[in-house]
């Protein structure tokens, strides 16, 4: 579904992203974590069409035109910005409308009815607060909204950037479970977290990045009981945790 190799990307003359290979395949929950400044980010907006690509390939699809951003919706690959990034003078129907502008706009079959009724029986907070104005939902009402908006372009691929960012324990718990309903019902996730444990928890892969290059990948329970990644990204010591329990 989504291959990449060798692609480097920045801004201006600072690069970002060294040599960055990597692959999502269908039906995936692949997580991508790493500190501040790893380059995350950079790499999903990269994906996303939103930075040119400095060196290497992405392969999306196997379509030939991804030469903007709204021809990589209309391929199937969205994105949920992190910080949610709502419209808040807009109501929070109207945010999920323009969420399927692309595919409404170029999909002779496409029906806003269908997509927001199946959006609001994943979010029905969603269908409670749809004449609300978005700026006045809590953190979390907002992250479904902007992962609502994502779905309404019925993305094959959905790229998330730190959904659990700022948002209650409670509340990361059930945004965790909907990336699980969206991989059970066929999506494809692209997950970036700074809380590994969660989003490895729930990955069927993942990759780590440092520096803007990979340093590790696998297997997401491999991750998990991996020691470097544990003192890294986990909070843990594990030598030390095991010298503390022989003595």
């Amino acid at each position: 579904m989504l291959k990449i190799k060798n692609l480097e990307a920045g801004y201006g003359k600072l690069r970002v992203l060294k040599k960055i290979s990597m692959h999502v395949d269908k039906g995936e929950i692949v997580s991508l974590i790493g500190a501040n400044g790893a380059g995350k980010t950079t790499l999903l907006y990269t994906i996303a069409g939103m930075i040119k690509v400095g060196g290497g390939d992405i392969s999306l699809f196997d379509c030939a035109d991804l030469a903007s951003p709204q021809a990589i919706v209309k391929a199937g690959c969205s994105l949920v910005p992190e910080g949610r990034q709502v419209f808040a003078t807009m109501t929070v129907e109207d945010n999920l409308i323009l969420g399927g502008y692309v595919q409404y706009k170029q999909d002779k079959g496409y029906s806003r009815e269908v997509e927001l009724a199946h959006i609001y029986e994943i979010f029905p907070v969603l269908q409670e607060r749809r004449s609300q104005l978005a700026g006045t939902l809590s953190g979390g009402e907002q992250q479904m909204l902007a992962m609502g908006r994502s779905l309404m372009a019925k993305p094959q691929l959905i790229m998330m950037d730190e959904p659990s960012t700022g948002l209650a324990p409670l509340i990361v718990k059930e945004i965790f479970h909907i990336v699980m309903r969206l991989r059970d019902e066929g999506n494809t996730v692209l997950l970036v977290e700074q809380n590994a444990k969660a989003a490895l928890g729930i990955a069927d892969r993942g990759y780590v990045l440092e520096t803007g290059k990979i340093i590790l990948q696998g297997p997401a329970e491999d991750l998990l009981a991996n020691s470097d990644v544990q003192r890294a990204y986990l909070g843990r010591d594990v030598d030390a945790a095991a010298a503390s329990c022989d003595v």
